[in-house]
């Protein structure tokens, strides 16, 4: 992976202070080095990521990108109905959710220099997802976000068993759509499973 840009030493302790709430999961990952907490181990993906999709990525995005499923474990899919509106309801009260903690966690008094409300305020919109179609940082996201699902949870997820390949497809159709052609280009370089390729060939109608 290329390298990313380095943090100050300010933003440094903010990331730190996101890794332990993440490190807070009762989730689990497994790796060849052991058991990861689930989102942290997501993190850690996410920031790799970042690192080729945009190397010279800001301290405040690195923060975002960081951030992106914050204590996600707090509210589970099941607490919302099983549809589509349950769905999208789901996805918006976990990003506003997210947005907020963050903030919270980021005006931590132990951070110094303290980060500013501006600085804050914008890792919140950034967590947000908000201005997706205009805003460049939010669609780096967007894009990274998208990159750890091919990369790193396809195959689960294309193996449950409420999951045809109908919908997966579907799915993959409505993952690209959101991706940038940077994003496009680096998730063509991935070394997927066959079973992902097949899929991404009739989700892009190759």
């Amino acid at each position: 992976m290329d390298e990313i840009n380095p943090l100050p030493d300010n933003y440094h302790q903010a990331l730190k202070l996101i890794d332990e709430a993440h490190a807070r999961d009762p989730r689990s990952a497994e790796r060849e080095s052991g058991s990861v907490p689930f989102e942290l181990d997501y993190a850690q993906h996410m920031t790799r990521w970042l690192a080729l999709r945009e190397p010279g990525a800001s301290p405040v995005l690195q923060l975002a990108c960081r951030a992106q499923h914050f204590r996600r474990w707090e509210i589970p899919r099941s607490s919302y109905p099983m549809t589509r509106p349950g769905y999208l309801t789901w996805r918006a009260k976990l990003k506003s959710q997210a947005a907020k903690q963050v903030a919270e966690l980021l005006a931590d008094a132990s951070i110094q220099p303290p980060l500013s409300q501006e600085e804050i305020d914008r890792v919140a919109a950034l967590v947000r997802k908000e201005d997706l179609k205009t805003d460049s940082d939010t669609q780096v996201l967007e894009d990274v976000a998208c990159l750890v699902f091919l990369d790193e949870q396809f195959d689960d997820f294309e193996k449950r068993p409420d999951i045809d390949e109908e919908k997966m497809v579907g799915i993959l159709r409505k993952t690209w759509g959101k991706m940038s052609p940077s994003g496009h280009a680096l998730a063509l370089q991935m070394h997927l499973s066959e079973r992902a390729k097949i899929l991404i060939e009739k989700a892009l109608g190759v």
